[in-house]
Formats: structure tokens, C-alpha cells, sequence
């Protein structure tokens, strides 16, 4: 495989696209016509594509499950809070714009990036954030107490497994994307800033 090294992406050697397995290039290259380019993960990933096709499944999972009651705004909401916590500058800012797009807010990304405490949002999403941070800094900590404090804000034990998933799975990934010195693309910081003109 050639692989060629792109310092603005990650500190480790990114493959070509052509030598890449045809799931995987495939994957890459819907995502760049959806997106308009291609998120920097996508490209550092697949430098081992197993890792690749492993981490993309699993995250599919936790954030696009159809049958979960938490919004896609409220997930990212959770992305976005564990990173902070986590130091992870490119899950902060890539995911801080779909923060901003899903839930059509261009200040609410910032707020939860800065302190979710003092953001604009309801008591119950700060109950969920508790929860993800809790997950995040202390889960030997997490007992039924927790569970019946996020049952008495509407949360059911499948969504505590969602929180948890989802808190879990970034802090692995906030950890790859530190140990790999990914960077988030430029045009994440831009995105969700400003209504999109119809």
C-alpha cells in the first residue's frame, strides 16, 4: 500500500484511495459527496481499514440508530461534551458543527463546548450531560442511583445504554484522535455558523 504522509491530517502515514479496499474507498468517497469533502477521521482511519470498518460500525450504531429516543441534536450534544473533557480538538470541532446544524443553533455548540452548565439547554439534557461526563471521568462511580436520576427526567434504560455507548465509544475515540494528532478540516469550523441559503 502507498501511503503518503499529510501533516495537516494526522502525524501517521494516509494511504492512497485507490489502494484501499473498495468498501472502504467507497465509504470515503460517499461521504465526500455528502459532506463536500472528506472529514480528516476518515482519512487517518484508514490507514489500518479493519480499525476503519470496525470503528465506522460501531459508531454508525450508537448515532444513527433509528429506534433510540434521543435526537441526533441531544447525541452530538453528547459528543461534544465528553470531547471537552477528553481535550479532543477534532471531535470538539467536527462534532460541535453537527451540533450546530442538527439542532439548528449556531450558539448552542459553544455554550456546551465552554460549560454545558451554563448553556441554553433543558434540565434534562444537563441531567443526560451529567451523565455522559460521569461516564467519561468516573464510571466505576455510575450505580442505579444514576439511572433513577435520568428515569425521573424521561430517560428509560436503553437510553442510559445510549448515553453510555456513545460517552464510551468517543472517549476511545477522543483518545485515537489525540494519540494520532488528527486535525479537524477547516471547513468544520465554518459550518452551522450561518443559515443555509435556500
Amino acid at each position: 500500500m502507498q501511503e503518503y504522509m499529510d501533516e495537516s491530517v494526522s502525524g501517521f502515514p494516509l494511504p492512497e484511495l485507490k489502494s484501499l479496499p473498495d468498501d472502504v474507498r467507497e465509504r470515503i468517497e460517499a461521504v465526500a459527496e455528502k459532506a463536500g469533502f472528506v472529514p480528516n477521521v476518515f482519512l487517518a482511519l484508514a490507514h489500518r481499514p479493519a480499525e476503519f470498518r470496525a470503528f465506522f460500525a460501531y459508531h454508525d450504531a450508537l448515532m444513527e440508530r433509528e429506534d433510540s429516543s434521543l435526537t441526533p441534536a441531544e447525541r452530538e450534544m453528547i459528543v461534544v461534551a465528553t470531547s471537552i473533557v477528553n481535550e479532543c480538538h477534532y471531535c470538539v470541532v467536527s462534532h460541535g458543527a453537527l451540533l450546530r446544524i442538527y439542532s439548528k443553533n449556531p450558539l448552542l455548540s459553544d455554550q456546551v463546548t465552554i460549560n454545558y452548565k451554563k448553556a441554553d439547554i433543558s434540565i434534562r439534557e444537563r441531567a443526560m450531560l451529567d451523565f455522559a461526563v460521569k461516564v467519561t471521568n468516573n464510571s466505576g462511580a455510575v450505580s442505579v442511583i444514576d439511572y433513577d436520576n435520568l428515569a425521573k427526567h424521561g430517560f428509560d434504560r436503553e437510553d442510559v445504554w445510549d448515553i453510555a455507548g456513545i460517552s464510551a465509544f468517543f472517549g476511545m475515540s477522543n483518545r485515537m484522535a489525540n494519540s494520532l494528532d488528527m486535525r479537524p478540516n477547516t471547513e468544520f469550523y465554518t459550518m452551522g455558523r450561518q443559515p443555509r441559503e435556500k
